[in-house]
């Protein structure tokens, strides 16, 4: 039996009617259309599906969607405005941070929410924040130097 919960994802209000056993990971990807969450592991492993969930990372995968009731849920897909693309994604494209891309999202996700609570974290509180985060391609140097030039 489907359940009515209201969140915001975005800056927008959405009420929806989901199943007790959707993953927010899939009421974003399949229901929303916001694609770019990521699946990987689907055991909350990889990070591929960080979202932020009320200022927190989250791993998508690993929440329930009846779980997100009132929360405010930022995605990948926020971050972009009128003006371009947000800075963490701009960094990470400038200092070569993306290869496949693949974990990208999650990555972004995980540093927007560390930056917003510490903008000059040192190089191990840059290693914890994003240590939910699996990246195979990379070898973790460039996404370092990309997170290491936002610092403010």
């Amino acid at each position: 039996m489907k359940k009515i919960i209201h969140l915001t994802i975005n800056e927008l209000d959405h009420e929806i009617a989901v199943e007790p056993n959707k993953t927010l990971a899939d009421l974003l990807r399949y229901d929303l259309k916001l694609t770019g969450t990521k699946k990987g592991c689907d055991t909350g492993d990889c990070g591929a599906c960080t979202v932020i969930m009320n200022g927190d990372p989250v791993n998508s995968c690993l929440v329930l969607a009846v779980q997100t009731n009132g929360s405010r849920i930022e995605t990948v897909e926020g971050l972009s405005t009128d003006e371009g693309i947000h800075p963490i994604q701009k960094a990470f494209v400038e200092k070569g941070a993306i290869q496949c891309g693949y974990c990208t999202p999650g990555m972004i996700m995980s540093t927007k929410s560390l930056l917003d609570k510490n903008p000059n974290p040192s190089e191990q509180e840059i290693r914890e924040g994003i240590s939910g985060n699996l990246c195979r391609c990379t070898g973790y140097t460039k996404i370092f130097e990309a997170i290491e030039s936002l610092r403010s």
